[in-house]
């Protein structure tokens, strides 16, 4: 992925959580992590890609989201200290979901298997 981070902030889980589909599905972005402050009513989802599509999956969250957002922005070439804090962060939302990097790089790239029910007739 590219060399820019994108941080959207916003008030609310459900505010947040649309924003970030929005972004998603506007630009090739990857989610990065995610920090929610103040039991929730406060949370900044930060996403990560060339500099042209996190500033475009940013403005389409501006312009598309269910709420206002509190601040955003989008930091192209990011110094390494602060790659290093939204890897923090993003190891701790890892870990509470019981992952590790390394897990979800092969979840990312192994296909999913689907299977067929058989009909009974």
């Amino acid at each position: 992925m590219g060399k820019a981070l994108g941080f959207f902030e916003i008030s609310g889980v459900v505010a947040a959580t649309d924003a970030l589909d929005i972004m998603c599905k506007a630009a090739d972005v990857e989610f990065v992590t995610w920090e929610k402050k103040l039991g929730g009513r406060l949370v900044t989802v930060i996403v990560r890609g060339e500099v042209s599509a996190v500033t475009a999956s940013i403005e389409a969250a501006t312009a598309g989201a269910i709420k206002k957002p509190v601040c955003r922005a989008v930091i192209a070439n990011p110094h390494p200290e602060l790659e290093r804090i939204v890897q923090k962060s993003r190891d701790r939302l890892l870990k509470a979901r019981g992952e590790t990097e390394e897990k979800q790089e092969v979840k990312q790239s192994t296909p999913k298997k689907t299977t067929a029910k058989k009909s009974s007739k």
